[in-house]
């Protein structure tokens, strides 16, 4: 029988999950994966500042990723070389908040924050992770069919009536969001492995986008669930373990379409 503290990460974790398997859909169709990876380094910056100010860290990052997505949104629609900016906010970030940790976040384990801490997750996180889950998936679901078309392309989207780059500003702001809500659980390093993996693999087995989330959401919780299992019996670290879970089915799927 497994211990209270692994059906609070268990559930964390499918909530978890269920979000980046869906995003990540968009974040591959779009091509959004540094997008994805400059958010969750620089998030970092959101724990500090939350520390700072005495607030929940759940909103002290989740502001902070909403400010970074507006801001790296408008310039890498407006410069070229997008890549080379997003990887420098990366990398920024992720010095500006492992320096402010060392500074003001005393007590505040740096392993933690960029692996997650998914075992120490308490009844509280779970009730704001699930809630926000459900908000997530309505949100989605509702600007579904307008994201498809963005997606699809701009001069498409025009012709039906959908402003893309309103659709691709909504999208990185629900991505900053999820962003947050998973840093705790996965921690900043792994947070885009979650986003790319599951979707990556379930790119393989279908032609559909709804398909292609429904098995993503499923790979991302197989990976949860087994990776959780394998931490627990081996002693290994929770979130890796989740992640190289995942690259296992991304393998077997590219092997499958091997043969």
């Amino acid at each position: 029988m497994f211990a209270e503290f692994m059906i609070r990460a268990f559930l964390s974790g499918l909530g978890v999950a269920i979000l980046t398997g869906v995003l990540g859909c968009f974040v591959i169709w779009r091509r959004m994966v540094y997008f994805g990876d400059a958010l969750s380094h620089a998030a970092i910056l959101g724990v500090v500042g939350a520390i700072a100010l005495h607030v929940s860290a759940y909103f002290g990052v989740i502001a902070l990723a909403l400010i970074l997505s507006v801001l790296l949104f408008t310039l890498t629609s407006r410069i070229q070389g997008a890549d080379v900016i997003l990887g420098v906010f990366a990398q920024t970030g992720l010095a500006l908040g492992l320096i402010g940790a060392s500074i003001w976040g005393r007590g505040l384990s740096i392993e933690a924050i960029l692996f997650g801490d998914i075992l120490a997750v308490g009844w509280h996180d779970i009730i704001f992770i699930w809630i926000g889950v459900a908000v997530i998936l309505g949100i989605i679901l509702w600007r579904w069919s307008n994201w498809i078309t963005a997606t699809l392309g701009d001069d498409l989207a025009a012709s039906v009536g959908v402003n893309a780059k309103h659709e691709s500003f909504y999208l990185a702001a629900l991505l900053a969001i999820v962003v947050g809500l998973a840093l705790k659980i996965v921690g900043a390093l792994l947070i885009t492995a979650l986003l790319i993996i599951p979707a990556a693999t379930a790119r393989r087995f279908t032609s559909t986008p709804e398909t292609m989330a429904v098995l993503s959401v499923g790979f991302g919780s197989a990976a949860s669930a087994i990776g959780l299992w394998a931490a627990y019996v081996f002693d290994w670290p929770a979130g890796p373990s989740m992640v190289a879970t995942a690259a296992v089915f991304f393998g077997i799927s590219q092997w499958r379409s091997a043969v």
